[in-house]
Formats: C-alpha cells, structure tokens, sequence
C-alpha cells in the first residue's frame, strides 16, 4: 500500500492594507528564513504584516524583513522566538541587486504582500511600492464605492 503524502498547510496570510497605501509595482516571490516556532505560529495562520517593510542592503547583500509580527507558540513552552525580529530573505543576488537600484529611488520601498507555504516552505511575496498621497486614496474610494451604487443598481434592475 502506497504511503500518502504529508499535507503542507494552506494557509495565506495577506497584506490588504498594502493597497491602499502603496501604488504596487513588480512582485518578486522570496524565500524567508524561519525557527521552528515560527513555522508553527505560521501554519496557524497567528502573523500580520500590516506595519511590515522589507530593506534591501549592498554592503551586505541582503534582503531583510523588518516589523513583521509572527505570534508566539503557546505550545513550545520556554523554547519561543521573538514575535518581531529581523527574518532574512532568500533570493537570487541578481534579483537583490536589481531591487537596491529600484528602491534607490525617491518614493519607493518594498511592501511584503503575502505570506504562504509552498510545499514545506515558507513564501513571501515582495512588491515595489510607492506611497500614495491623501488626494489619490480619496479618489481610489470614491471609484469603489461608484462601482457599488452601479452593482446594487443593475441587480435591482434585473
């Protein structure tokens, strides 16, 4: 009898407010380096990246991710990590040379998106941002909100 796989979560954790506050560009997916009680807390789904923001260096050549909240497991006891340390992330050195010239640039910074499992391994989905003014969020909610007046309109019409 053949021996079934062991099933990855499927977890995903997203970053919403990412959209509202960043006009996003390029999406780059990077690994991201874990203790095991992070992963735990990960497949929980028990993070938020809300106030998360990834720092691209030369000197190193590194890709770090910064403010990013990954819960405590309850279950590990006195073995726990620091809910908000500094995680390192994998990517290629050609991608991580391109992403310090991008963000070289005045206005633009790296947003981590999303957070996921693919396979056994943890994802991170990184985007060049740059900030949104008030007059441009106001102006993304008034198109949404007129996008549901004509939605709520057309279903009572038919």
């Amino acid at each position: 009898m053949a021996r079934k796989k062991k099933q990855h979560g499927g977890v995903s954790i997203e970053n919403r407010r990412a959209r509202y506050d960043y006009q996003l560009g390029e999406t780059i997916e990077v690994g991201i380096k874990l203790v095991g009680t992070e992963v735990k807390s990960l497949r929980d789904g028990r993070a938020s990246l809300v106030e998360g923001y990834v720092r691209a260096q030369e000197h190193p050549l590194e890709l770090t991710l910064h403010s990013v909240t990954i819960d405590e497991y309850p279950p590990a006891g006195g073995r726990q990590h620091k809910p908000t340390r500094v995680r390192t992330l994998l990517a290629h050195k050609r991608e991580i040379q391109r992403l310090v010239k991008e963000v070289a640039q005045r206005g633009v910074t790296l947003v981590p998106i999303k957070l996921y499992f693919k396979g056994p391994w943890a994802k991170l989905v990184v985007a060049v941002g740059t900030g949104k003014r008030k007059s441009d969020k106001r102006q993304a909610i008034a198109e949404r909100q007129s996008k549901r007046d004509i939605q709520r309109a057309m279903s009572r019409r038919v």
